[in-house]
């Protein structure tokens, strides 16, 4: 089975870690079979506010209504092995961490997670309170990966886009791609 990948994209703010995620994937398409993108309104209005533009639909990718139960990830039987919620609000992690499977966010990574495959959720909230630190205890018991949205510092980055990549590019790594990245101790 090729890497089959979905991106969904939710309405925490962070709209830079979603566009590079993108920009980064649609650089290797040598090292996935698919990419599908789930977007909500709001995540698209979030997109329009941080970064002044509406380039979330340029991607040579396919896109899916927040509520296409068709969408191939959907359902386990498409194989896909890998999702990424960048960003992902509290909100999407607490339907996530209770099993509300009622869009196609929520159903995708109840998929993830009853097939033992990856999820990646990079969450996007500061500070946690209880309900955000037991949802990521819940969806980390269940398999998933809670990847915060924590940039470092190490590689020196010059520009917000560097500092975001920081994150973006653990996701990768999370998720198994090869990339060029800054790596500790390789001068």
């Amino acid at each position: 089975m090729g890497n089959k990948i979905a991106v969904a994209i939710t309405g925490a703010s962070g709209s830079i870690y979603a566009k590079l995620l993108l920009d980064k994937l649609a650089a290797m398409p040598e090292q996935y079979e698919a990419v599908g993108i789930v977007m909500s309104k709001n995540a698209r209005e979030v997109w329009q506010t941080e970064l002044g533009n509406t380039a979330y639909d340029q991607y040579p990718f396919r896109y899916f209504d927040k509520y296409d139960f068709n969408a191939p990830f959907a359902s386990g039987s498409a194989q896909y092995n890998t999702m990424l919620v960048t960003p992902c609000s509290m909100g999407t992690l607490g339907r996530i961490a209770a099993g509300t499977s009622d869009d196609l966010v929520t159903r995708a990574a109840d998929v993830m997670l009853k097939e033992r495959r990856k999820l990646i959720l990079l969450v996007r909230e500061t500070p946690y309170n209880l309900i955000h630190i037991r949802n990521m205890e819940t969806v980390t018991l269940a398999g998933g990966i809670i990847c915060p949205a924590t940039p470092s510092f190490y590689s020196r980055p010059q520009t917000i886009e560097q500092l975001a990549a920081t994150v973006v590019d653990r996701l990768l790594d999370l998720a198994g791609l090869r990339h060029a990245s800054y790596r500790w101790g390789n001068e």
